[in-house]
């Protein structure tokens, strides 16, 4: 009896000591995952604070009130990763939203700019698009409830999804949410992604660090060979002034309202590795003329740098 009572005890004494080491084992591991969590976004924050130093020390390079942003510069540069400790690497790059077309340009002031409306129609057939996305997404910018012609689409045709959902009615907060309108395919999206952004509506086309087909969308019958060669004549030091691009586009009807040679928003992107934890520290940011930049905001679900478009040769 003796020596099954000491079995016993020597059963519950390994099995009580076995749980407290697992538990134990857990704990450790959750503090570390905790702190790496903490370090990584701490780092995430650091790149974005050096990508906001680097975008300062751009605009006094220049003239703050007329600067000039061409994709030469040291911000649009592929820069190499920082090390970290354990082992881990920061990667920080800048790129330029405004040199592709703004969503949140189709409505101004609470009604429709048109020019913009058409520029999205020739983006969207220059890609091989046909659905009438412009017009399904200016009914879900403007804050009616009247579709847009025959082709947009308002609160009655959402409601009649699976699940129900109403229009946005308000600018767009990220590019992402076009998937929300009527009948937008993975596959148009995609499509669409490399080429557009969701900014401030009074903000302004870089002309300088927009894509040729950008620029092919600025007015009727601009071809995509015409725009190529807009991209090669930027050379290496972009245009620098908004007449010596015009200057270009003799006999074209393009306007040079909302058309820029420099950038007053960028895109941060930080991505941080530490331990096994990876971290994506997507920052919109405006650099305003006195110098200092602004974070106009922060998104942690997203991937790493934005789709670069492809652009299409034409035969």
């Amino acid at each position: 009896m003796a020596l099954i009572t000491v079995l016993l005890v020597v059963v519950v004494v390994t099995v009580v000591s076995a749980g407290i080491i697992a538990r134990q084992q857990l704990s450790i591991r959750s503090s570390a995952n905790q702190l790496h969590v903490r370090q990584a976004w701490q780092y995430a924050l650091g790149g974005e604070t050096l990508a906001k130093a680097i975008l300062q020390r751009d605009l006094r390079q220049g003239d703050p009130r007329a600067p000039i942003d061409h994709l030469a510069e040291v911000w649009a540069k592929p820069r190499p990763p920082f090390s970290l400790d354990e082992g881990g690497a920061l990667w920080v790059q800048i790129s330029d939203p405004t040199g592709r077309f703004n969503l949140n340009s189709l409505l101004r002031q609470g009604q429709p700019n048109e020019a913009a409306v058409g520029q999205l129609r020739r983006l969207l057939l220059g890609l091989q698009i046909d659905t009438p996305y412009a017009e399904r997404l200016l009914d879900w910018l403007d804050g009616d409830d009247q579709p847009n012609g025959g082709y947009g689409a308002e609160d009655n045709q959402y409601l009649l999804a699976q699940p129900p959902y109403r229009a946005g009615n308000r600018e767009l907060a990220d590019v992402s949410e076009l998937r929300l309108l009527l009948e937008m395919s993975e596959a148009d999206y995609q499509r669409l992604l490399p080429y557009v952004s969701a900014l401030p509506a009074d903000a302004t086309l870089n002309v300088n660090t927009a894509s040729a087909r950008v620029l092919a969308s600025l007015a009727e019958g601009l071809p995509l060979s015409t725009a190529q060669g807009l991209v090669a004549a930027r050379g290496s030091e972009g245009y620098r002034d908004l007449p010596s691009f015009m200057a270009q586009l003799s006999g074209l009807q393009v306007q040079s309202q909302g058309l820029a040679v420099g950038s007053q928003y960028f895109q941060v992107v930080s991505e941080v590795t530490v331990g096994e934890r990876r971290q994506i520290l997507r920052s919109t940011v405006q650099r305003a003329s006195d110098g200092r930049v602004y974070v106009l905001a922060r998104d942690l679900g997203q991937g790493a740098m934005a789709p670069v478009p492809v652009e299409e040769v034409q035969p």
